[in-house]
């Protein structure tokens, strides 16, 4: 699974970072790996500089092997936080469509 870590200009995409959220993705949605072929996830500041509650937004899109991709979105009022909520979403969302998969 190709994970792909995208930031907004407000939000530092440091090495560490990107390699903390891999590191995250690939722990947490590893037993979705036949099916999944590629996470991407976008980070952004919705008010850039300017402070305000649940400000950060997560996109997590994941790439499923011959169907639409599937996306989540949470906010939060930091990135990290915005980012475990988008993870939990998408474990919840691939648990779904991996049973609808084995049902067919």
């Amino acid at each position: 699974m190709l994970v792909q870590i995208n930031t907004d200009k407000n939000i530092e995409g440091s090495s560490r970072l990107v390699e903390f959220f891999t590191t995250e993705i690939n722990n947490e949605l590893s037993r979705f790996d036949s099916l999944v072929t590629r996470v991407e996830v976008h980070v952004s500041d919705e008010n850039a500089n300017k402070t305000g509650k649940n400000d950060k937004k997560c996109v997590i899109e994941a790439r499923v092997e011959k169907k639409q991709p599937i996306a989540v979105t949470a906010t939060a009022d930091s990135a990290e936080k915005a980012f475990f909520e988008a993870l939990e979403k998408i474990q919840r969302v691939l648990d779904t469509t991996l049973d609808k998969i084995k049902e067919h």
